[in-house]
């Protein structure tokens, strides 16, 4: 089976709409039968979760804002059990310490962990009014999201089941990390979003952000402290909207759909998010050609590109990697400001990358257990990592590698020195590209070693994990093949001294965290 198997995708991503969907119905029916109680107090509009269900389209189930949306409301009914669990425990301290271990395996993405052990450690003491706290918060924040993801869909809901008017906390106070300013909506999945006029924004300051959306059959409105500002009206079937519309950005149109991209997160000097900025339009072109050139010089990848990543977010932020979350399929957040047009390509088939093998654990079964411990160096992190975090690397790596062979394939030739000026490449980027391709070789091949060694030895892969790495040892053999070719001139030039830097930490490393020495603990 080849590693950038389209049909196989587009058929995972099948199962995957089906198996969220029936996710969100299973979801409801626990909140409705086992929970209700809880559900009731927290005030979780469960009737209209199912409406909302019913109502998004087959592919809205693969999209980045509804998968998020049902994966936070499966984090919410763990912890609605988590705290029907604490009001009859009897030691506490011990679930505490049980509660503890098992958030820092599963919730290594967000901010659970904090949120319920804010010392670092399994802290008994206040645990249940912080899991309260904890479930209100995702409460406010999924009932705010499910009321825009459907344009209109509330005020339908009202009309049909005779609801003269619903009031739903919401905050409008901004939100870095979901690319949100103050005093802004976004609805729909498409990216637009509305803003609020400058009466709004400046109530909004003095409110904290918080406000009340009303909702009524054919209109919505929002309420800050005695102010009521209208948002949208429903004439007929069409929705008129009070507040400024701002359309969402399209950089490439695909057959799937556009790929859209979003405003810019801008971080401060320690690397945290500051400020949401609109993205300028050369950003944009730089999106669509570093797109144009994997389309040109790796179909493949391009095709496996186009099919699981369709919204980017830039991110202003220097020293700050591109990333992309789990339960956020196809969402990119990718620094377009800190590199180079070549390190844009990378990035963008990288954390695409992350999305492919997301889709594929969400299918098979890799390995067994999340084997958190810190066991098996990374050539990538320069330290010891988990399990999982090496087969991430190990996978996202190959596709770079098969990335930056392909690129100096595609500069070659008739052509060629015309193709790598239009992609906005150097000559400089081109003794790069087969640098990291070769750095890319050598770091793989280690990782894979330990996999097999975890595979055999561990007994900790699965046969998908094995068929897995299996797959990529084969193809970083052929890219190491085709590369091979540029290995002396690399050597020779000025990136040669760090090639042979890298080979010789691998060699250490192999020296100092062998597989070994798992054997010997």
């Amino acid at each position: 089976m080849p590693l950038l198997d389209q049909s196989l995708l587009v058929r995972l991503r099948g199962e995957f709409r089906l198996s969220m969907k029936r996710l969100l119905g299973d979801l409801c029916l626990d909140l409705e039968n086992q929970y209700a109680d809880v559900a009731t107090s927290l005030a979780l509009p469960v009737p209209y979760f199912r409406y909302l269900g019913r109502s998004l389209g087959r592919d809205a189930y693969a999209h980045w804002k509804v998968v998020g949306w049902i994966e936070a409301l499966n984090d919410l009914v763990y912890f609605i059990d988590l705290l029907q669990q604490i009001r009859e425990e009897q030691d506490v301290p011990e679930f505490a310490a049980q509660l503890f271990a098992e958030c820092q395996e599963k919730f290594f993405e967000n901010s659970y962990l904090e949120d319920l052990f804010p010392r670092g450690s399994a802290q008994a003491s206040g645990l249940e009014r912080r899991l309260n706290q904890l479930c209100k918060r995702l409460t406010q924040e999924l009932t705010q999201e499910s009321l825009c993801l459907v344009p209109g869909l509330p005020m339908l809901w009202c009309e049909a089941h005779k609801i003269p008017s619903w009031s739903v906390a919401i905050q409008l106070g901004g939100n870095v990390e979901r690319v949100e300013t103050v005093g802004t909506m976004a609805m729909g999945l498409g990216g637009d979003s509305y803003e609020a006029p400058s009466s709004v924004k400046r109530a909004l300051k003095q409110s904290a952000g918080l406000a009340t959306l009303l909702v009524r059959a054919n209109k919505l409105s929002v309420k800050i402290g005695r102010t009521v500002t209208p948002l949208c009206t429903m004439r007929g079937h069409r929705l008129d909207w009070s507040w400024q519309r701002r359309p969402s950005t399209v950089a490439i149109e695909t057959e799937a759909g556009p790929i859209t991209v979003g405003q810019t997160l801008v971080y401060k000097e320690d690397r945290q998010p500051k400020t949401v900025a609109a993205t300028s339009t050369t950003q944009v072109t730089r999106i669509n050609r570093a797109w144009t050139t994997i389309q040109e010089a790796w179909p493949e990848g391009h095709g496996v590109l186009s099919l699981l990543t369709t919204r980017i977010v830039p991110l202003k932020a220097k020293g700050v990697v591109s990333f992309s979350y789990r339960h956020s399929p196809g969402l990119s957040f990718i620094n377009c400001f800190d590199r180079g047009n070549l390190d844009l390509v990378d990035d963008l088939t990288h954390e695409n990358s992350h999305h492919h093998l997301n889709l594929l654990l969400r299918k098979y079964v890799m390995y067994q257990g999340d084997r958190n411990q810190q066991v098996f160096y990374s050539p990538w992190r320069r330290s010891l990592r988990p399990f999982r975090g090496i087969l991430q690397g190990a996978f996202t790596f190959t596709m770079g590698a098969m990335l930056f062979e392909r690129l100096s394939t595609w500069a070659s030739g008739v052509g060629g020195a015309a193709r790598w000026k239009r992609a906005g490449f150097t000559e400089k980027d081109l003794q790069r590209a087969r640098f990291r391709c070769l750095e890319e070789v050598e770091s793989v091949r280690y990782s894979i070693h330990d996999l097999e060694y975890a595979s055999w030895h561990l007994k900790w892969l699965t046969g998908s994990g094995k068929q897995l790495v299996k797959q990529l040892a084969a193809t970083v053999e052929e890219v190491e093949q085709s590369i091979e070719l540029h290995r002396k001139a690399v050597l020779a030039s000025k990136f040669g001294p760090a090639l042979r830097k890298h080979m010789k930490e691998l060699q250490q490393a192999r020296e100092l965290y062998g597989p070994g020495r798992l054997s010997r603990a």
